[in-house]
């Protein structure tokens, strides 16, 4: 339409010479009301003749008009001459009229004679009245006979009886006629059992059927099978296609559409296009849509329209609106409203919302008002509320509750659940499920639980044979390459044993780099083990400063290197000091060497 504006604009669309183009439909509709006054001019002249077809005709023809007096004299006459085609509009003209009961009589008359039209509005006269064997029967002769509303009542009928197979067979039939709804209808038979089929091949060739049906119903105008066929295809990643359906049903009226193309737009990012179908399908009572404004909003920092919105939302019965409502007074402070709107999604059943409220009755010291949140949260299936039960009852030393929640966590994929059960397993001291669940928890990004996985691996490993510095490095192992995923994520202790690992390699620069890198962030292990590579290096001055952090944050082999250094520099108060240190850091045989060496600079001072 858009392109087509543009070429009227520009004078290069070729216009019919001598007739301006906005007369051409005005021209069209004359014509077509000069052939039917024509028409009914030619067949009243037959019906003055006694022409039985023409009064039929005739009297179709004011009924499509609401002459009902014209029509009524003219079907009669036609009927009373063996017309069904009249008797069955005859019965359509008393319906309209009321006359239901009168209206049925002519129906049959009609339809014993072949009428099919006429046994399909007899059938759903029977239906209405709550006559299903009668409506059944008198259906089942007009989809018989190829008419396609009679196929589609059939087959809602039988679809409320629970005849599966039968309202397939016939909603099959209407929708193969070019009956859009039953087309719609068929599409989501479909897509129901390829959700419930055990067999993907059959699965897969339900959905395939499926989305054939929506977007036959989708070309005839259906809005729904629109959006259908649009999701479908945006789940396939056929965005662009996704959108045309999604455009079409929300121009259309279809407040879902205009969401979902809200939503497309918006990930395609362009907001502001997105924020105008959210209004549309918003203002037409689609809470999804008014969350969706009230969460744009407040990434704004326009809080006040982000909560217009959110209100919106719940009062179109969405639940989302009270749980994004207290999320907003959470962050600004406001918790006691927050608790409010917690309460009012986690009554509704949100199951974030229970456990979002369990944490903030938790945070203000009511552990046993949080527990019934977060348990309700974790039966509806939230992930996070059955870990957070876990560590509630972790907390009081019920281990094996504690447990069983983590596990269920864990099983869900929740990667902290699974490091806790991990590391149960290896204080029981079954090592094969410890590590199944610590590999869980390291592949979902755990640190810790790629650490702990390594010094799994590393244990079982047969030891390296000997390596002197300088030497070619062998290769990594699996456990290595654990603790190097550890370390990168900024995990210290792994730090400290890739640094090992790397400098039994003889990889003295990569061993400094990790060793350093722990260091710094607080490792006292990796100090130490950093003045000791640069001592070995010759940069005794440096390694001093590294061993003094370490020994200063409690490392008695750093304490007893240091008190060595100060004695064979010849500054024995100072080594003294640094011994006395070293023995009450420890460990035992750490402070055993110290002792020897403080008294033996004890002496020299003393001499």
């Amino acid at each position: 339409m858009g392109d087509m504006a543009n070429l009227f604009g520009t004078g290069r669309f070729a216009q019919p010479s001598g007739q301006p183009s906005g007369q051409e439909e005005a021209t069209d509709e004359a014509q077509e009301a000069a052939d039917e006054a024509a028409e009914e001019v030619r067949l009243r002249l037959a019906v003055d003749g006694g022409d039985v077809e023409a009064m039929s005709v005739l009297g179709a023809m004011l009924l499509r008009r609401g002459d009902f007096d014209g029509a009524e004299s003219h079907l009669r006459a036609a009927t009373a001459a063996g017309d069904r085609a009249a008797a069955n509009n005859l019965g359509v003209l008393l319906h309209q009229r009321g006359y239901a009961d009168e209206a049925a009589g002519w129906w049959r008359i009609a339809a014993v004679a072949g009428s099919a039209a006429a046994a399909h509005a007899l059938g759903r006269h029977y239906r209405e009245r709550g006559d299903e064997p009668a409506a059944e029967y008198w259906l089942c002769q007009s989809a018989e006979q190829g008419h396609v509303l009679g196929a589609y009542a059939l087959a809602d009928l039988l679809e409320h009886r629970g005849d599966d197979t039968g309202s397939e067979r016939w909603m099959r039939a209407a929708a193969e006629r070019g009956h859009r709804e039953a087309a719609y209808r068929l599409a989501r038979t479909l897509d129901r059992r390829a959700g419930r089929e055990g067999d993907d091949k059959a699965a897969a060739l339900a959905a395939d059927e499926a989305e054939q049906w929506y977007r036959q119903a989708a070309a005839r105008g259906h809005r729904r099978g629109a959006l259908h066929l649009g999701t479908i295809l945006e789940r396939r990643g056929e965005l662009k296609e996704a959108g045309r359906w999604y455009l079409t049903s929300a121009k259309d009226g279809e407040a879902r559409a205009a969401c979902a193309l809200g939503f497309l737009l918006r990930d395609a990012g362009d907001t502001e296009s997105a924020a105008v179908w959210w209004l549309r399908a918003a203002q037409d009572g689609d809470g999804n849509a008014a969350n969706a404004l009230g969460a744009l909003h407040a990434e704004r920092g326009e809080t006040q329209t982000a909560e217009r919105w959110y209100r919106a939302a719940m009062d179109a019965g969405d639940d989302n609106g009270a749980y994004n409502l207290a999320l907003l007074c959470a962050e600004q402070g406001r918790t006691t409203q927050a608790e409010q709107w917690y309460r009012r999604a986690a009554y509704a059943g949100h199951r974030e919302a229970s456990n979002a409220l369990a944490i903030l009755l938790l945070r203000a010291g009511d552990e046993s008002g949080a527990e019934p949140w977060f348990s309700k949260a974790a039966e509806a299936g939230s992930v996070d509320a059955a870990f957070n039960l876990g560590i509630l009852h972790a907390g009081r030393s019920e281990e094996r509750a504690a447990l069983r929640w983590y596990e269920r966590a864990a099983a869900a994929g929740h990667t902290e659940a699974a490091l806790q059960v991990g590391m149960a397993r290896l204080r029981d001291g079954d090592e094969r499920e410890a590590e199944r669940f610590l590999r869980c928890a390291a592949g979902g990004g755990s640190a810790e639980a790629a650490y702990r996985l390594a010094t799994v691996l590393d244990a079982r490993r047969p030891p390296p044979p000997a390596h002197e510095l300088g030497e070619p490095a062998q290769e990594k192992s699996e456990c290595e390459e654990w603790y190097e995923r550890a370390a990168s994520q900024g995990h210290r202790r792994a730090q400290v044993r890739v640094g090992m690992l790397a400098a039994a390699r003889g990889d003295v620069v990569e061993a400094a780099r990790w060793y350093r890198e722990a260091a710094e962030a607080g490792s006292r292990n990796g100090a130490f083990n950093l003045g000791l590579l640069l001592a070995r290096e010759g940069s005794e001055p440096e390694a001093v400063v590294w061993w003094r952090r370490a020994a200063d944050a409690g490392h008695g082999r750093a304490a007893l290197r240091l008190a060595l250094v100060f004695a064979r520099r010849g500054e024995l108060a100072e080594g003294q000091r640094w011994a006395d240190l070293a023995v009450s850091l420890g460990p035992a045989e750490v402070g055993e060497r110290a002792a020897r060496l403080r008294d033996a600079l004890r002496q020299e001072l003393s001499a």
